[in-house]
C-alpha cells in the first residue's frame, strides 16, 4: 500500500496557498456572493439557497474556463460552485491532465480504480474498485461531475462540510486539507 506522508504535501500546499492569496489580494474589485447559507464548519453543509449560484469571478482563469461544467454539476447536487472550485484550485490548479504521486487523476484529483491507485488495499480488496477508470477521469466534465457527486455523498454521510472535505482529501492529514479548502472558499466571498 502506498501512503503519502503529510510533510511531503505541506510545503507545496503552503506555497500554492500563499500564491493564491497574493493573486486575490491584488484584485481591486469586490464581489458579493448572495444566496449562500452561512456555515458552521462542524455542523452544516455549504449548499445552495433558493437561487442558483454562480462561480465567483475571483477565481483565476485556470478555474474560470471550467465555469459551465462546475455550475452544471453543482446545480445537480445542490452544492455551492465556489466550494467545488476551491477543491479544484487546491487539487489541480485547473489542469485536467494532472496525476498525483498517489495516483489521483484530473481536475478534482479523484482516485481511480486502475493505475497506482489500484495498489491501495482496504481489508482484502482494492480500496477504489468501484471508482471510474483513469481514462474516464481525464475527461473534465466527467471528473467534475464525479467529484461533485462524491463530495455531495460525503456531506450527506458526515453531516458536515468540513468532515466531508477531510474524507475527500489525503489520508493522515487530519483536518489540514479541509481547512485549507475552506480557507480558499472563504477568500472568494
Amino acid at each position: 500500500m502506498i501512503r503519502v506522508q503529510p510533510r511531503v504535501l505541506i510545503f507545496p500546499s503552503i506555497l500554492f496557498f500563499a500564491f493564491f492569496l497574493f493573486i486575490l489580494s491584488s484584485s481591486v474589485d469586490v464581489y458579493v456572493i448572495k444566496g449562500v447559507d452561512i456555515i458552521d464548519q462542524n455542523q452544516t453543509n455549504i449548499k445552495l439557497s433558493t437561487s442558483k449560484k454562480q462561480l465567483s469571478a475571483k477565481y483565476p482563469q485556470s478555474i474560470q474556463k471550467w465555469r459551465e461544467e462546475i455550475e452544471y454539476s453543482t446545480d445537480q447536487y445542490e452544492i455551492d460552485p465556489n466550494l467545488i472550485a476551491a477543491i479544484m484550485l487546491q487539487e489541480s490548479g485547473g489542469q485536467p491532465t494532472v496525476v498525483s504521486i498517489s495516483g489521483a487523476v484530473g481536475l478534482m484529483q479523484i482516485m481511480p480504480r486502475d493505475g497506482i491507485a489500484s495498489e491501495f488495499i482496504c481489508g482484502n480488496h482494492p480500496c477504489f474498485k468501484n471508482r471510474p477508470s483513469m481514462s474516464e477521469l481525464f475527461k473534465p466534465d466527467f471528473n467534475i461531475d464525479f467529484g461533485t457527486q462524491l463530495l455531495a455523498s460525503l456531506m450527506k454521510t458526515y453531516g458536515s462540510t468540513r468532515k466531508a472535505l477531510k474524507a475527500y482529501g489525503p489520508m493522515d492529514v487530519g483536518f489540514y486539507y479541509a481547512d485549507l479548502v475552506l480557507s480558499i472558499y472563504s477568500s472568494v466571498k
